[in-house]
């Protein structure tokens, strides 16, 4: 058994262009302060990286890590969840989604997913040159205005559209396979990688390449009623990544899974700080430690009653409080008589 990594924090949620947020060495100071030993940081977000720097120079990505060592912080993965969403993009969603990308391809569905792949490409890189061997990321949806079946959708629909899915993506798990690294996606709704059943349909398309991995974040299956536990046996051997974010779902009998179109406050299922939600994270830490999981766990701070400030500080000592150091003998060890072949032989009554 191995001792997970920890505690990290994922930085996403919490850059900004207010101090100490806004600067890659202010940030790090932060997140340290606040008492974590690593920090998962989003490749989109130039405030913390210069993602055409680092896919190109090591050097740079040496002395960026080393910013982050000088406050005691190892930078645990780059994500790219951002550009990996317009890799597939469906139409209906083109509007809502234009303003992830660069100013310089929006209106332009094609060019949008190009540079997304070129940004995908680039974090790959970056990640290498980084030393790391996961990258996070979403797969994007061409499917999931569809994902409720009505109306009838028409035979081979959702079959095309994975097929597509696989199509895009397989040249950046063979590039990420040609450096080293794991695509961790996060099964997560609103993507068509959303559960596992979705994931494996995804599988079977790109041969089961060993790159395609899972970002496991507990939450997501929570709000969508899936056996978080059991999904952690099912799919061991593909967790590349772990986020760590709390959620409730306190379905009534005017609202459920759907939400009813309510704001994050007023839905029934809900992000929560640590601790504050309803997923068993005992279980889910005595799992990683029984699977020989030595990657991080990483807090994805999401809550829509919490402070992100204070659901940050809480979140670090949460998964310290959580990180199983696992034993490396069996308790029962000191009544062990000893014995050998023949003893056993003795035990079973096969000499007689």
């Amino acid at each position: 058994m191995k001792t997970i990594q920890g505690p990290a924090l994922f930085l996403a949620q919490f850059a900004s262009d207010t101090a100490p947020f806004n600067t890659w060495a202010d940030i790090c100071k932060w997140a340290a302060e606040c008492g974590y030993a690593g920090v998962q940081v989003p490749s989109w977000d130039a405030r913390l990286i210069d993602l055409d720097v680092a896919a190109s120079s090591k050097s740079y990505c040496d002395d960026w890590k080393g910013q982050a060592a000088d406050h005691g912080l190892t930078v645990t993965e780059l994500t790219c969840h951002l550009q990996g969403q317009l890799v597939a993009v469906n139409p209906a969603y083109d509007v809502a989604f234009d303003g992830f990308a660069d100013p310089s391809v929006r209106g332009n569905p094609v060019a949008r997913q190009a540079w997304a792949v070129e940004q995908v490409q680039k974090t790959i890189r970056a990640a290498h040159n980084l030393g790391h061997t996961a990258v996070g990321t979403f797969s994007g949806a061409l499917a999931w205005p569809y994902m409720y079946p009505w109306p009838q959708r028409p035979a081979g629909l959702v079959e095309a559209a994975f097929d597509e899915l696989a199509a895009r993506w397989r040249p950046l798990l063979d590039l990420a396979d040609e450096n080293g690294v794991d695509l961790c996606y996060e099964i997560h709704p609103g993507e068509d990688l959303h559960d596992g059943v979705t994931f494996e349909m995804f599988l079977d398309r790109v041969d089961q390449h060993a790159r395609a991995k899972m970002l496991y974040d507990p939450s997501h299956y929570v709000l969508q009623c899936l056996d978080y536990l059991d999904n952690i046996d099912i799919y061991a051997d593909r967790i590349g990544m772990f986020h760590v974010k709390d959620a409730e779902f306190n379905p009534t009998g005017r609202q459920g899974v759907y939400g009813g179109y309510q704001s994050w406050v007023n839905r029934a299922g809900r992000f929560r700080s640590l601790g504050d939600g309803q997923v068993d994270f005992g279980a889910v830490f005595s799992k990683f430690a029984a699977m020989d999981f030595d990657g991080w766990a990483v807090v994805e701070w999401e809550c829509a009653l919490k402070h992100p400030e204070d659901g940050a500080r809480e979140g670090a000592q949460f998964v310290r409080d959580h990180i199983i150091r696992v034993t490396p003998h069996a308790f029962d060890d000191f009544a062990d008589g000893g014995t050998d072949d023949a003893a056993n032989r003795k035990m079973l009554g096969l000499d007689r």
